[in-house]
C-alpha cells in the first residue's frame, strides 16, 4: 500500500514574478549563492543538513511553475515520489504570490509526511527574496 500526500502553503514575496522564476529557469547556480546555508552546491543539488538531492527541473511558462522532480538522494530513499514546486502568481507592485506544493509518496503510513521539506522549501524561498533585495 502507498500513501499519496501533497503540503501546500503559501507567501508572498517582495521580488518579481519573472525574476523568481527566472533564478530557477536561468540562473539555476545562483541558488547557492542565495541560500548558503541550505543548499552547498548547485551541481544541481545539495539540501541543507548534508542531505544529497538530486532532481530534474520541470518549468511551465505559463504558469511560471518550476518543479524539483526526485531522482536519488537521501530523500528519494524514504519516499518513492518527492515532488517540490513552486508557482510565482504577479501580485502588486513588484511583488508575487509564491505558492508552494510539495507532492510525495510514502512506502507506508510509518513514514510520515515530509513536513521538514516543507518548511525547507519556505526559508528557501525566503533566501532567494532576500538576496534578490540585497542586490
Amino acid at each position: 500500500m502507498t500513501l499519496n500526500g501533497k503540503l501546500e502553503s503559501e507567501m508572498e514575496i517582495n521580488m518579481p514574478t519573472a525574476k523568481f522564476y527566472n533564478i530557477w529557469k536561468n540562473e539555476t547556480h545562483h541558488v547557492s549563492t542565495a541560500t548558503p546555508d541550505r543548499i552547498q552546491a548547485v551541481d544541481v543539488h545539495e539540501e541543507g543538513n548534508a542531505e544529497v538531492f538530486k532532481e530534474k527541473l520541470e518549468f511551465d511558462d505559463e504558469t511560471k511553475s518550476v518543479s524539483l522532480v526526485g531522482l536519488e538522494g537521501d530523500v528519494m530513499k524514504v519516499y518513492k515520489v518527492f515532488k517540490p514546486t513552486y508557482q510565482c502568481i504577479p501580485k502588486g507592485e513588484g511583488g508575487c504570490l509564491l505558492k508552494m506544493t510539495l507532492e510525495y509518496e510514502r512506502p507506508s503510513e510509518d513514514i510520515p509526511p515530509p513536513v521538514k521539506y516543507k518548511s525547507f522549501m519556505v526559508e528557501l524561498a525566503k533566501d532567494v527574496e532576500a538576496h534578490h533585495l540585497k542586490a
